[in-house]
């Protein structure tokens, strides 16, 4: 797979400690967006009930209508944003693995290869203000099956009890107002 960013030596990764943990099973990320709007939302892990901790045995099958703890972020000023690999299996091929980068967590890349590269193919643009790149972030959430990844201004956090199914249709709302 071919990366819209190669990394070089300034890169550095740093783990975002307020953000709530993805479900290490079935987080299901889902992404809605238009021009200028990126919206997550993924399943959070949460402390179990009792009820819970006695079905410990049984497998658990969870879809977009599972009720539990969601997570909505809105990534404010978004400039760019891909859903896709690596995998938790896989993710030793990502080119920040080795500088702190890991599945199931959220992270932002300081001093991004991905910034750079954006504000330099930017610069065609009869307008380009180099400036306007400097309030942009990197951010990366990364999860069981897929790794999400953002370039933006900053990002809001909603935690809500509900279903994906629920998310999706606040986060449409959200877009369309």
């Amino acid at each position: 797979m071919r990366r819209v960013y190669q990394i070089d030596n300034k890169d550095r990764v740093r783990e975002l400690g307020d953000v709530p943990q993805s479900d290490v099973g079935a987080p299901l990320p889902v992404v809605v967006a238009d021009e200028h709007t990126v919206m997550l939302a993924y399943h959070s892990s949460a402390k179990p009930t009792l009820e819970e901790l006695a079905e410990i045995d049984s497998p658990r099958v969870v879809d977009a209508k599972s009720e539990g703890t969601i997570v909505i972020v809105s990534f404010v000023g978004a400039y760019a944003s891909f859903l896709g690999p690596p995998n938790d299996e896989a993710f030793d091929g990502h080119p920040l693995a080795d500088r702190g980068l890991h599945p199931y967590g959220a992270f932002e890349v300081e001093c991004s290869s991905w910034i750079r590269e954006a504000e330099r193919r930017n610069r065609v643009h009869p307008f380009h203000r180099a400036e306007e790149f400097d309030t942009l972030h990197h951010f990366i959430f990364a999860f069981h099956d897929t790794t999400f990844e953002a370039l933006a201004d900053q990002f809001d956090l909603r935690v809500m009890v509900g279903s994906i199914t629920t998310a999706l249709h606040e986060m449409a709302t959200r877009l369309a107002n």
